[in-house]
């Protein structure tokens, strides 16, 4: 009976809408009861050479069954009768890129303020924005993202999250932080003193109110949980160090219960410092970091996620001489110098989503070698974010999350603007 009323209704929709194309009853077999769940597709990809995660190979093709990675290596040894076979002429494939500091909950800030978008835009139309920011994301050729704060939007980031899974809307894999956590009277929005304003992160201090609030997140479904080490408050210009380390260590410790790793937001080289000795996993930004702290992070394992690009203006930037640019360029080498782990992250959000692969040129222009840029985005990301076993290579098991570009970006980083196919666990969002 349920499978007649599904055919009629299919019926009726596809006559009411002119050049409707009429749906079968196998296109959604799951809403079936009763129904054997349709064979898993056999897709064979053929570009002209395959980026793993680590290595270049010429000449290799990609076999995926269902959502994962079935088969790697020469086309004769991936080939399977009755696949579907797509050539990729011309382009490399490589892991779906990894954008690990984003904020789909933004904007850009050359189109509204941060402030005015925490304080005058509703939660509905926050959310039917991150809709589009999500799908711009994915045909950029990033399949998974770490949401690192939803500025005021509370655990919308959990539930965009379980959109995505559940197939209601296209878009990357989520790592959710939900409101991330700042020190009292240090963050923002600030209006006249007698206002005491709802903050765009979650306020908390001490050892009772930094183990209810870290634990309360990671119960309302944070992946990670995000915290501010320094923050632009007190009488002084620029920014100052906010938590203590035995502050940080205590979060650190009470999310490592729930075996959720922490990511810190860092300017300042005391503000890092402290993170490091507090055993968070990532710093954010590190804009003033030295050479002193990045080997000081590098004999920790804390990872650097530089956010060069991080703003409302194009890159490259109007002025790259100025104070601010030199600055980041400095701390930048001195970050490569020091061996520092680095993941991509740029921080999107503060300029248009799907323009994330600026990052990666960023980092580029800034001394790193275009190959460990690219790994920076896809076997380096997978193991900072505990997820080498689901993403990151091109490896028989691991999800199909696959990009195809038009060239090399091993050679021309720019490449990675030239996106010609996305899959996310075995769907292809873009050809």
């Amino acid at each position: 009976m349920r499978k007649t009323l599904a055919v009629l209704a299919v019926a009726f929709v596809a006559a009411a809408i002119p050049d409707a194309h009429p749906l079968t009853i196998s296109a959604w077999p799951e809403k079936v009861e009763g129904q054997p769940p349709a064979p898993a597709a056999v897709i064979v990809l053929k570009p002209a050479r395959v980026f793993d995660g680590e290595t270049m190979h010429e000449g290799w093709a990609v076999r995926v069954k269902g959502e994962r990675i079935d088969a790697v290596g020469s086309l004769d040894g991936v080939t399977a009768p009755g696949a579907r076979v797509i050539d990729l002429p011309g382009t490399t494939l490589t892991p779906g890129l990894v954008e690990g500091h984003s904020h789909v909950l933004l904007h850009a800030y050359n189109e509204a303020s941060w402030t005015d978008q925490v304080s005058r835009e509703g939660l509905a139309l926050r959310v039917a924005r991150a809709t589009n920011h999500l799908r711009a994301t994915l045909l950029a050729g990033f399949t998974t993202i770490r949401d690192l704060g939803t500025e005021g939007a509370q655990y919308a980031d959990v539930e965009l999250k379980q959109a995505v899974n559940q197939g209601l809307i296209p878009g990357p894999r989520i790592l959710a932080s939900t409101k991330a956590i700042v020190a009292t009277g240090s963050y923002q929005p600030k209006f006249v003193a007698e206002w005491n304003v709802p903050q765009g992160a979650e306020e908390a201090d001490g050892i009772d109110s930094l183990t209810r609030v870290v634990r309360d997140q990671i119960g309302k479904g944070a992946d990670w949980i995000k915290m501010y080490a320094d923050y632009r408050w007190g009488p002084m210009p620029g920014s100052r160090p906010t938590f203590s380390v035995e502050e940080l260590k205590l979060a650190v410790e009470t999310a490592k219960s729930a075996g959720v790793p922490v990511a810190v937001h860092a300017n300042t080289a005391e503000g890092m410092r402290r993170a490091t000795l507090a055993g968070v996993e990532t710093i954010e930004h590190g804009g003033e970091g030295t050479l002193e702290i990045f080997k000081l992070m590098a004999e920790h394992h804390v990872a650097l996620c530089p956010t060069i690009t991080a703003g409302a203006g194009p890159w490259p930037p109007a002025n790259p001489s100025s104070p601010a640019a030199l600055r980041k360029r400095e701390s930048f080498k001195a970050a490569l110098d020091a061996g520092v782990t680095i993941i991509n992250g740029s921080d999107v959000g503060t300029f248009p989503h799907g323009d994330n692969a600026r990052e990666l040129e960023a980092m580029v222009s800034y001394g790193m070698q275009p190959t460990a840029a690219l790994k920076s985005a896809t076997s380096v990301a997978g193991r900072v974010l505990h997820m080498e076993n689901q993403i990151g290579r091109v490896k028989q098991g691991l999800f199909a999350d696959l990009a195809a570009f038009d060239g090399d970006p091993t050679r021309e980083i720019g490449a990675l603007r030239r996106v010609k196919f996305v899959m996310k666990a075995g769907t292809v969002y873009r050809q």
